[in-house]
């Protein structure tokens, strides 16, 4: 094949691959893969059994089709790979070749197919945009679960060691104590268990109101603010990089004054020049 025969193809392989058609099929099929799978936990289902086996072999077909589509589409296969969304894509897909029929591998394989619905955050910008800011929002989130940790662990040794007699179900240990905590910080039923100790230890609602407020109030919303705080600048970046929103004009006025500053450098240049040749010509 001519080199010529090769650029037209990997050309064609571009255009396909950024077509929007070509992406909503892409969608739509993830989509459908993700609802075949959960069809298959009804019972059911079971006499479409040979039916739904063709199918997810189909949808397997189709996409390895269109990661070599994307494979091609790139001037060299290693540029694939220096994008971790492609490197996700292409181990999900290798991952789901893994036939369903074997009953060695059939749970294997079927739990694989779940996580072909995780597709959908790399073909989709926003979800991608989200799955960042949050990847992002780990390493400051993790100081606040620490924080979170030891304030837990305190509240637990300090339970166990006043309410343990009360009642041991609840507080016989401090990881029981913690996973109690636990509870009361996602308010399930914890009035039943304050009112309780509140028999015996009347001034209890201290220990379980105090707790509320660091679990709830200032934990949680730390987290919502980190959050929050990486998920606009990640929102601005996204913007200034497709030119939109405000991140977009902030990006086109700054390269429009960087452009004006330059022209206006070049004309300085210029006029000294002409300076200097009719001071010359003097």
């Amino acid at each position: 094949m001519e080199r010529s025969d090769l650029y037209q193809w990997q050309h064609w392989f571009i255009s396909l691959r950024s077509n929007r058609i070509f992406e909503t099929v892409v969608i739509a099929i993830i989509v459908f893969s993700a609802l075949m799978v959960g069809a298959k936990t009804y019972e059911e289902t079971t006499r479409f059994t040979q039916v739904m086996n063709v199918l997810d072999w189909a949808v397997t077909v189709f996409f390895v089709t269109e990661i070599i589509i994307r494979m091609m589409a790139e001037r060299r296969i290693r540029d694939f790979f220096r994008s971790g969304w492609n490197v996700f894509d292409f181990v999900i897909v290798v991952a789901s070749l893994i036939p369903v029929e074997s009953s060695e591998t059939v749970l294997l394989a079927r739990l694989l197919r779940v996580f072909r619905v995780l597709r959908l955050v790399s073909m989709v910008p926003e979800l991608r945009m989200l799955m960042n800011a949050f990847l992002k929002a780990l390493p400051r989130m993790a100081y606040v679960a620490l924080f979170m940790f030891i304030i837990f662990y305190i509240y637990g040794a300090v339970g166990s060691f006043i309410f343990r007699e009360v009642n041991p179900f609840y507080w016989e240990n401090i990881a029981t104590a913690m996973l109690t905590l636990f509870r009361i910080a996602t308010f399930e039923s914890w009035t039943s268990i304050m009112y309780e100790t509140m028999e015996v230890y009347p001034l209890s609602w201290i220990y379980y109101v105090s707790f509320i407020f660091f679990s709830a109030f200032i934990f949680l919303n730390m987290m919502i603010g980190i959050v929050l705080e990486v998920m606009q600048k990640e929102s601005a970046a996204y913007d200034a990089e497709h030119d939109q929103g405000e991140a977009g004009d902030l990006k086109w006025i700054r390269a429009h004054m960087e452009r004006m500053e330059h022209e206006l450098a070049d004309t300085k240049r210029l006029v000294q020049q002409q300076v200097r040749e009719q001071d010359g010509a003097k």
